[in-house]
């Protein structure tokens, strides 16, 4: 079943990097009181992902804090190793959260995943954009194609909120 507005988020955790090496996250911990864009992508250091999609929420990071946003996290199915260098490789720090999803767990329970195995990259998340408040979906923004960046991308969720 597929994740819609009105629906509480389902419970799990992300690897994230922190100083001491690979930790994580948890939804309570992400989402709970809290306004936050959660965004998926198919894969670091893909081309959309790294050329629009990530840099767009950095580049907007301001303005969505501005309308209420307390966190901005990047979803992706990539272990925490590469969604480190990804970040650092993009200048996420303090802007974006990017968050691992290494087996693809999280992505299915929201019933987004993304059977990219003809690309060789297995299971991802499709491309999305989710506007959680406090737990609770407020605004599900899905790509018709893997490879479009419009409806969840950081300039369509700036005009929504």
């Amino acid at each position: 079943m597929t994740i819609k507005v009105g629906d509480n988020m389902p419970e799990g955790a992300f690897a994230v990097m922190t100083a001491d090496g690979p930790g994580k996250i948890t939804t309570d911990e992400l989402f709970k009181g809290k306004k936050v864009v959660i965004f998926s992508v198919p894969g670091a250091f893909t081309p959309a992902c790294s050329a629009k999609h990530l840099p767009g929420y950095i580049q907007n990071a301001d303005a969505l804090k501005g309308k209420g946003v307390d966190t901005i996290a990047c979803l992706s199915v990539n272990d925490v190793f590469v969604m480190d260098a990804w970040s650092k490789d993009q200048g996420a720090a303090g802007k974006v959260t990017l968050l691992a999803d290494g087996n693809a767990d999280y992505v299915k329970a929201l019933g987004l995943s993304l059977d990219a195995s003809g690309f060789g990259m297995g299971t991802r998340g499709e491309r999305f954009a989710i506007v959680v408040e406090d737990g609770k979906v407020t605004q599900l923004h899905r790509e018709a194609a893997p490879s479009e960046v419009k409806a969840s991308a950081a300039e369509n969720l700036l005009a929504n909120l």
